[in-house]
């Protein structure tokens, strides 16, 4: 017998889905942004590819940045010296925001998703000054940057400032964006990359809620009522979610996501307002499934990933491309990964129903188990004092490195097979379809230069004294960085500015 269901899609606490035609057009429904993450090389040359993407029929922009930029440093660091451009975009001032984004009318219906965390004030601050010149008007610009620090500590380990000092620096982006750009999502909370560390679906719940309560406890501090933002949040907090290996377990984690983040918004921050309950979860296929092996066997594994995200009600869906295990995506890749998601859309007739799964025995009794789970861990980093805490003892990244082991043992050995990699092999891993050449590098670091040699000098002196001021009242930083980028200061210099007064972290072993 089927288990009872006693809420529907829309309705508290939003198990099977947070609206109630779902994806069902004709009825109301609207379907999730398609989004390809694309980002190499120069910014003229990832425009190209957005353009691209954009006329086979993506309806979303989502921005990859490489090493250097992910770590606040210029383009002529000699530290970057080898990733300029590698495995995304890379963006040292403005004037390569201009250039990213060109041509590109990033007014509604048209939204843009940045992935990008230590930086992300700085970022964000050259994207919202880029829309300025334009003539838009900030209130209407809609996107997603990812903005999440605490994952950078538990899973990414790309950071810039220590912990307490991130989530002052994110508050300020929340702040801000609650008073100029409120359609504007200021953070992208992610268990994607939790979930690519190693963790398993209970701890990806668990850790990357438990990351949300940090963050909401710190707006509170600000002085922010509930209310007064949560609502904001909930289209802000975009959940990444990672599709991997039990794809039941996957659709009921979606589900269990909703569920446990409506309870803990009601009963724990006393919200009343029902916007503030819900949870946009935006989905990227798993890319520690994807393989060098066969690569095509991807695209069959991706489709299945994305099939069980619409499934779970996903808002955003992102899909990895065949070739992403032996080169950046190549176009031919990244148009197959959009066509997945279309004939998902147009040729399944998915999106009639806006929970087809509801009843099944089975999945509420996984999402009744994941959600127990779930719980206990969260209860685990409360008696810790919070994430914060628990991430600076190393109890998360623990967690999950023991996870990891167990799984990598298990594939090593053949209990999880693998096809084409560890089971039914028989061919080996090609070559790279697509790479950046060093000549990109070469002109990233020469337009780098021309920028710094025709900006004035003393305008950058005035606007890094003025960040330097802001920070000392405990201010937000906010329009300061702005400031900033209009006089051509570039990443790096704003981001030694914050590793001056705050330090620099170091992860303890």
């Amino acid at each position: 017998m089927p288990v009872e269901k006693t809420e529907k899609p829309g309705e508290y606490p939003f198990t099977g889905g947070i609206h109630p035609k779902m994806y069902d057009v004709k009825n109301g429904g609207r379907l999730w942004t398609m989004r390809q993450f694309a980002g190499f090389g120069t910014a003229r040359q990832t425009n190209r590819r957005f353009k691209k993407l954009l006329a086979h029929g993506q309806t979303g922009l989502s921005t990859a940045f490489d090493m250097p930029t992910l770590l606040g440093f210029d383009s002529d660091n000699p530290i970057a010296e080898a990733d300029v451009g590698m495995g995304g975009v890379a963006v040292d001032t403005i004037k390569d925001v201009q250039n990213l984004y060109s041509g590109i009318d990033l007014r509604p219906p048209l939204s843009t998703s940045m992935t990008i965390n230590g930086p992300a004030i700085v970022l964000l601050a050259m994207y919202f000054e880029v829309c300025r010149k334009r003539g838009y008007n900030l209130a209407e610009i809609r996107g997603t940057i990812q903005n999440d620090p605490l994952k950078e500590f538990i899973a990414q380990k790309e950071w810039i400032v220590p912990p307490k000092p991130s989530i002052k620096l994110l508050v300020d982006t929340i702040e801000y964006c609650v008073k100029y750009a409120p359609k504007w999502n200021p953070i992208s909370i992610s268990g994607y990359h939790i979930r690519e560390a190693g963790a398993s679906p209970t701890q990806e719940i668990a850790f990357t809620l438990a990351d949300e309560i940090s963050y909401i406890e710190a707006c509170l501090e600000r002085g922010m009522a509930i209310d007064d933002f949560a609502p904001k949040l909930s289209f802000f907090y975009d959940f990444y979610f990672d599709f991997e290996d039990d794809f039941w377990k996957e659709v009921a984690k979606l589900r269990t996501a909703r569920r446990l983040r409506a309870r803990i918004m009601r009963e724990r921050f006393k919200a009343r307002n029902p916007d503030s309950w819900k949870l946009r979860t935006h989905v990227q296929t798993a890319g520690r499934t994807l393989t060098e092996e066969e690569p095509l066997n991807n695209i069959i594994r991706t489709a299945l990933q994305a099939f069980g995200a619409v499934l779970g009600g996903c808002q955003s869906l992102h899909t990895n491309s065949y070739d992403e295990q032996i080169s950046l995506p190549s176009e031919e890749a990244a148009k197959v990964a959009l066509r997945t998601q279309q004939i998902i859309a147009y040729e399944t007739g998915i999106t009639k129903y806006p929970d087809f799964l509801a009843g099944s025995y089975e999945l509420e009794n996984l999402t009744d188990k994941l959600e127990a789970e779930s719980w206990k861990l969260i209860q685990n980093i409360d008696t810790m004092g919070g994430m914060v805490s628990a991430v600076e003892r190393g109890w998360p990244q623990a967690q999950i490195e023991e996870y990891e082991f167990s799984y990598r043992k298990k594939v090593e050995s053949g209990e999880i097979k693998i096809v084409g990699q560890n089971f039914l092999f028989d061919e080996p891993a090609p070559d790279p379809k697509f790479s950046v050449s060093e000549r990109a590098q070469d002109d990233q670091i020469k337009f780098l230069k021309k920028v710094k040699k025709n900006r004035s000098r003393r305008n950058v002196e005035k606007s890094l004294n003025h960040l330097k001021r802001t920070l000392e009242e405990d201010k937000n930083v906010m329009p300061e960085v702005c400031e900033a980028i209009k006089a051509l200061t570039t990443l790096e210099e704003i981001c030694n500015i914050f590793k001056d007064f705050y330090g620099i972290y170091s992860e303890e072993a």
